[in-house]
């Protein structure tokens, strides 16, 4: 039986491009590393978004059909290269569990986005 494609949140797609010039443009796309590991990228922002607007890690693992265990060692790493919570959790209880970015998370990811801008800022002066 054939695995199911999980979609792609848009890896492998541009988050931004130059002009294209005789039908050449130069895109990229942008993550931040620490220590050679990847610390933030659009996926990983992408997940940190959707944990804060669905208040559980396994919301927003659901959400991008990806596994609460890939989900969780993100936020793990995350976390940890952070060298601070990023995201919040309370366990179990009635209700489950809940997370929410702390504000070391939300500032993370405003730069993320702020960085990106400036990432498509720059392409878009740039010609081939």
């Amino acid at each position: 039986m054939p695995r199911k494609k999980r979609g792609d949140h848009g890896r492998g797609t541009a988050l931004a491009a130059s002009p294209a010039s005789k039908g050449v443009a130069i895109k990229g796309r942008l993550w931040l590393e620490k220590d050679g590991e990847t610390f933030l990228s659009w996926g990983r922002v992408v997940l940190l978004e959707r944990i804060r607007d669905l208040g559980s890690i396994a919301a927003a693992a659901r959400s991008m059909n990806m596994a609460y265990s890939h989900a969780w060692g993100l936020v793990a790493s995350m976390n940890r290269l952070a060298g601070e919570e990023l995201v919040g959790r309370a366990f179990g209880g009635r209700q489950g569990g809940q997370a929410w970015l702390t504000p070391a998370g939300e500032r993370a990811v405003a730069r993320f986005w702020e960085l990106v801008q400036a990432f498509g800022d720059w392409l878009k002066t740039q010609e081939v």
